[in-house]
């Protein structure tokens, strides 16, 4: 009897043993991630055509590229 009694406590352990261990996974499917949650407390935002019209000119004035491929950009840019 007291055989059985431990082999019944040792299944009831392990049992809830594993529920506790697959509990955490089971809470964090379907909610968002860490990443999720801090991109909807700040959006990612796309520059507004006068930053990138801005950021070309610096690209120029430091030799990042030439007038030909700044007018070529600022055109492109312009057109959209």
């Amino acid at each position: 009897m007291k055989h059985r009694v431990t082999a019944s406590l040792t299944a009831l352990l392990a049992g809830i043993l594993a529920l506790l261990l697959t509990n955490g996974c089971a809470w964090s499917v379907g909610s968002p991630s860490k990443a999720d949650r801090v991109e909807q407390q700040h959006p990612i935002q796309t520059p507004t055509t006068g930053q990138q019209l801005i950021d070309l000119k610096q690209a120029l004035d430091q030799g990042a590229m030439t007038q030909a491929e700044y007018d070529a950009a600022k055109a492109k840019l312009l057109q959209q």
